[in-house]
């Protein structure tokens, strides 16, 4: 009998050795799961908010590369009409932007026969008729 109680108390002892060891262990393990397990929801939170941005980037890249192409063609059609490449569209063009048929600051002026002039030219050749009758 006296070796059946040794070897329980062997077993016992072994047992608590082993429980004392291994369970430190395991929940060390169990912790760095849960801790890996975390780091990765929130990595992937990080993630999906990284790529929400950088979409939410390209739209609007998009966008500006769409409104500076658009103000590209304004300032060529502006330069078209300031050349006079493009006064066949005249009408059109102030219909589609909505400027107003008379204007009184307007460049241009109609007189009574319905012709249209350049205010600005008629400006500049008064100005060099009085350049020319100042120097004599």
């Amino acid at each position: 009998m006296s070796t059946v109680i040794i070897v329980a108390i062997v077993v016992i002892v072994a047992l608590i050795l082993l429980f004392a060891v291994v369970m430190p262990r395991s929940r060390a393990k169990a912790r760095e799961r849960e801790v890996m397990r975390r780091r990765d929801q929130v990595a992937s939170a990080h993630r999906e908010r990284a790529d929400d941005r950088s979409a939410r980037a390209d739209y609007a890249e998009q966008q500006a590369a769409r409104e500076r192409a658009e103000a590209e063609l304004h300032e060529t059609r502006a330069r078209m009409h300031e050349r006079g490449l493009a006064d066949d569209e005249l009408d059109a063009e102030r219909e589609r932007l909505g400027v107003s048929g008379e204007d009184r600051n307007s460049r241009f002026e109609r007189d009574g026969d319905g012709d249209v002039r350049e205010r600005e030219v008629e400006a500049r050749e008064r100005d060099a008729a009085t350049r020319d009758e100042g120097r004599r």
